[in-house]
């Protein structure tokens, strides 16, 4: 095989395995819904049994760099496939919450893999980093967009179990076909695209606290938004809405959110990344502000605000470590970058649901504002960070 049709059908696997990891993640904070009607057990009790598998998500993250760099990046990603799809099969067959919050740890486990697997995969076989980062975007979106609705319509005709034994399936068949389509990691026909353009700084450990806050308050939107929407949009439309129409909706949002990683995307390759992190960042406190203090149209808004620029923010993050970290630390970069991002989900799903008991979504959106807008400042001071750099060398070139 040659090194561009390697580096084409990996790049095929890394973006359905991104699909997957979000969809698979996301089926059970709107499957819970139907969980609850059947059980009766509350929504704030059945969501908490997702912890295991948020924290898991983050924690593990840490370690899966290094296990790629020692065992091979495509052996991992052929882990995640199997693992993930063993783990759907188990969620569906819990009968207690006990076996629902072990399942789910397991799959919060699995899902772990991917992002600095992925990730790492990704860059080494771009050919354009900036699009392909957006196209990659763009599969991990539709993956999430597609979950509520695809969850709600399996849940409703099928039973909740079918909304995560069908994914489960999927999963299995792709990391068969991915061990008899791609037989090694390769080198990639763009490596050199992967490993050019390393931007020098002269002050690292600042930026890298700017980026590190960044990333952590990320995190916390990321999860408090796509974990909490189907509820919100349940609650806060102002009308009697099916699980199916809940779903539906929740998809409509996510799609902008596609939308906006691939646009993110092309700019990538063409503006420079801490001016495109400072304008997208803006977007998330306002988006996110809105949706806490209105209901209706004008909540939908307000997330689909939100929903645009903390998926765009991951495009800009995930090239910021392609752009500013040298090739041969860039597995363990990501596995810290999605460690620290992915943490914080940990916090989140208790936060849901004790903010939700107290005060509802208008507090839990409220709390998620006030992390967007400390994405701002840290993106405000990775920018005055960089443009300072830069005036040196501008100066020396005059």
């Amino acid at each position: 095989m040659s090194p561009e049709d390697l580096s084409s059908r990996t790049l095929r696997f890394v973006n359905v395995a991104h699909a997957l990891d979000h969809f698979v993640l996301l089926i059970y904070p709107t499957a819970v819904i139907a969980i609850a009607s059947q059980t009766g057990l509350g929504y704030g009790e059945l969501i908490g049994l997702a912890t295991g598998a948020f924290v898991a998500f983050g924690l593990c993250s840490l370690p899966m760099g290094s296990l790629a760099d020692r065992f091979g990046r495509r052996n991992m990603l052929a882990v995640f496939f199997f693992a993930y799809g063993l783990s759907c099969l188990g969620v569906a067959s819990a009968t207690s919450t006990t076996a629902f919050a072990v399942w789910l740890c397991v799959l919060g486990l699995a899902s772990a893999i991917y992002h600095p697997v992925g990730s790492s995969m990704l860059v080494t076989h771009a050919r354009r980093l900036g699009r392909d980062l957006g196209i990659n975007g763009v599969w991990g979106n539709f993956g999430a967009a597609s979950a509520s609705g695809a969850t709600a319509l399996l849940a409703t005709t099928l039973g909740w179990q079918a909304a995560f034994v069908v994914p489960g399936l999927v999963c299995l068949a792709c990391g068969a076909a991915f061990v008899a389509m791609v037989p090694g990691d390769g080198d990639g026909e763009a490596r050199k695209a992967g490993a050019a353009g390393v931007i020098p700084v002269t002050r690292p450990m600042a930026l890298l606290a700017m980026f590190g806050v960044a990333i952590f308050a990320g995190g916390i939107t990321f999860n408090v938004t796509t974990i909490s929407l189907p509820k919100v949009i349940d609650e806060g439309v102002g009308q009697a809405l099916s699980l199916t129409s809940i779903g539906s909706i929740a998809t409509a949002v996510f799609v902008f959110g596609a939308m906006t990683q691939l646009l993110m995307g092309r700019l990538v390759d063409r503006f420079g990344l801490p001016s495109l992190f400072l304008g997208l960042s803006v977007l998330q406190p306002v988006g996110l502000g809105i949706a806490a203090a209105t209901t209706g149209p004008l909540l939908l808004l307000g997330l689909v605000l939100a929903i645009a620029a903390i998926y765009g923010q991951v495009v800009i993050n995930d090239a910021m470590i392609a752009r500013y970290v040298p090739a041969h630390q860039r597995a363990k970069a990501y596995s810290l970058r999605y460690f620290v991002g992915f943490t914080a989900s940990g916090f989140v799903v208790p936060a849901i649901a004790l903010l939700h008991d107290r005060g509802g979504f208008p507090l839990v959106l409220g709390m998620a504002a006030a992390f967007g807008a400390l994405i701002w400042v840290a993106a405000f001071g990775f920018y005055r960070l960089v443009r300072g750099d830069a005036r040196p060398v501008l100066a020396a070139a005059e």
